[in-house]
């Protein structure tokens, strides 16, 4: 009778164990992935700030540089795709990323754009408003650095938790898929040319 008793309480300790580790992998797997949700939100909001600062930005410069219609038809046009993009949180996948990321890019790639023919116009450079809008428009632009780079951390640590054996059989099992991070635009590594 009592070697029956020692069975069972080992047998019940080994199922406690168990349930432990898969509870406490599959709850934490859980938090790393509402984390990684989170910190998505947050590089969404920094972008969408930026492109609600793009139309008092566009409207500034109209005034002084009426003739610049292509310049700032550009700009409104790459504001309005960077915004159609949407990427579910729960699908951030290297298709997804990249879609996102060329959008996003583009609307850079335009506010360069704008940048430049601001240049022409010393009115406009000492212009309050537009000089706020700068410095908004700047302190954006740090910011959503800043979220990238903590989505990328938080991203890598969701990769690393389930990726690690024993974890990444159970992970498997509640279809928890690996997440993509933010990768430089193609061509960021070399050094920009410059001409005077």
């Amino acid at each position: 009778m009592k070697k029956t008793w020692i069975i069972i309480a080992v047998i019940v300790v080994l199922v406690f164990i168990v349930y432990r580790f898969f509870a406490g992998s599959y709850n934490n797997m859980v938090k790393y992935d509402e984390t990684v949700i989170t910190a998505w939100s947050d590089v969404e909001n920094v972008y969408q700030r930026r492109a609600d600062l793009i139309p008092n930005l566009v409207n500034t410069v109209k005034g002084y540089a009426a003739h610049e219609k292509e310049t700032l038809t550009a700009v409104i046009e790459a504001r309005a795709k960077a915004t159609s993009v949407n990427v579910d949180a729960n699908n951030l996948n290297a298709a997804t990323m990249q879609q996102f990321q060329q959008a996003q890019s583009g609307l850079s790639s335009a506010l360069s754009k704008l940048m430049v023919v601001v240049e022409r116009y010393p009115d406009l450079k000492a212009n309050q408003n537009f000089l706020e809008l700068q410095s908004q428009l700047e302190g954006t632009e740090n910011r959503i650095a800043v979220e990238r780079r903590k989505f990328n951390a938080t991203v890598k640590t969701y990769n690393t938790y389930i990726r690690s054996f024993p974890r990444n059989l159970i992970a498997g099992m509640y279809g928890f898929e690996r997440k993509s991070q933010f990768k430089a635009d193609e061509g960021a590594s070399k050094a920009p040319e410059v001409k005077f």
